[in-house]
């Protein structure tokens, strides 16, 4: 049977809802599709139908994302993307793909998508980069600060839900604009990323919440009871602060909770946390891809952010899967600002559009890509200035799953 697209209406959530759940390999339940109504914006949604069959399909939501130097701007960040058992290797996805970002270029709506990737061989095939990592950290209980960490005298706290979600927000909304990576966060937002059913717990605890009059970090614990004592561990969800010292004073806080034999986090690849500790060994530190970056419109998406250093370079982009990106773009610098504009002249770089997604953030390097055979140099010195202008001030960071 012929297979047929169309975007949602709020009457298909339950069976979109099941259809996700099902690829995942997860049951549906009524709780999480109360949920997912608060962030679902059917019109943003495509799905694939083998008759009247649901069988896959994908969604955006209208979020904004921080940018080097440029602070919050539009994103078209993906989720929900799925296929029915059954009906793989039919070409369901790229009809997806296709639907997105071939929409987002004929609406001129955002210039960049994003992600997580359940699977990272998927959607390199679509022309997203790796552009941001997260670190795995495993820190021993009592881990001792260097003697210079300064903690300020402030009082540490834990709090109920209602008390903490209104601080929680406030320091969120304030470091935000200058959190590569951070997203905007609707209420509906908060409420499915702090979800804490039993089902959400993973057979760990309940949240708690802590605060500091200038930041807040929320945890579980999974209990381990031994024969010599308690070896829990402390399961950080989400920490933020507005000050060095505040962030600080909640590390040592979660450090030294009694009955824990040890802290894990998913935290920033940069968290300085690795830095505060007086042996930094303490700190079993492992990587892995976060946030993937597809470039919409090269000229719209290079000139939405802010860069380190001025540089005048033509860029000769491979695009298969959004043609219009192909060919030659004279990217030209000036006191941060860019200014993008298709061009005839001879390249001074040659790569795809995955390895401009992926340096699109400022953490991955265009000269570390082009180790790997991702880019090539044409003109001497044309990589290290390009790659220069594009690093960020810091590590990007997205710290929820969308």
């Amino acid at each position: 049977m012929t297979l047929t697209l169309r975007t949602l209406t709020a009457d298909d959530l339950a069976e979109f809802q099941r259809v996700v759940n099902s690829s995942f390999l997860s049951d549906s339940v009524e709780d999480q599709l109360e949920r997912w109504r608060g962030l679902f914006e059917p019109e943003r949604h495509h799905a694939v139908f083998d008759g009247d069959e649901l069988i896959g399909g994908g969604g955006i939501q209208s979020r904004q994302i921080t940018l080097p130097g440029a602070g919050p701007q539009p994103v078209a960040a993906v989720t929900s993307v799925g296929v029915k058992p059954g009906h793989r290797r039919r070409g369901v996805l790229t009809r997806v793909m296709r639907a997105q970002l071939h929409g987002l270029h004929e609406e001129g709506r955002e210039s960049i998508a994003a992600l997580w990737a359940s699977e990272a061989a998927i959607y390199p095939r679509f022309g997203y980069g790796l552009a941001a990592e997260f670190a795995r950290l495993e820190v021993p209980r009592g881990a001792k600060f260097h003697p210079g960490v300064s903690i300020d005298g402030e009082r540490v706290r834990e709090v109920s839900r209602d008390e903490a979600m209104p601080a929680m927000k406030a320091v969120y909304e304030d470091l935000r604009p200058g959190r590569t990576g951070w997203l905007s966060r609707l209420d509906a937002s908060w409420e499915h990323q702090f979800a804490d059913t039993e089902r959400d717990r993973e057979g760990l605890s309940a949240y708690h919440y802590v605060l500091h009059p200038q930041g807040y970090a929320v945890y579980r614990i999974k209990h381990d009871w031994r024969e010599r004592g308690p070896r829990n561990e402390l399961h950080v969800r989400e920490i933020a602060a507005r000050t060095d010292e505040a962030y600080a004073a909640l590390y040592r806080y979660l450090l030294d909770v009694d009955l824990v034999g040890e802290l894990k986090s998913y935290t920033a690849s940069d968290d300085p946390v690795v830095h505060l500790l007086d042996d930094v060994r303490l700190a079993l530190r492992g990587r892995s891809d976060s946030l993937w970056v597809r470039v919409v419109d090269v000229d719209r998406a290079l000139t939405r952010r802010r860069y380190n250093s001025d540089v005048d370079a033509v860029l000769e982009v491979s695009d298969e899967f959004c043609p219009w990106n192909a060919g030659r773009w004279r990217f030209t610098v000036k006191d941060g600002a860019a200014t993008v504009r298709r061009v005839d002249d001879a390249p001074d770089l040659k790569l795809d559009v995955q390895a401009l997604g992926a340096a699109y953030l400022g953490g991955t390097r265009l000269a570390m890509l082009a180790r790997a055979q991702r880019v090539s140099e044409v003109t001497e010195g044309a990589l290290n200035a390009v790659s220069h202008a594009l690093l960020g001030d810091r590590e990007p960071h997205c710290p929820e799953v969308f």
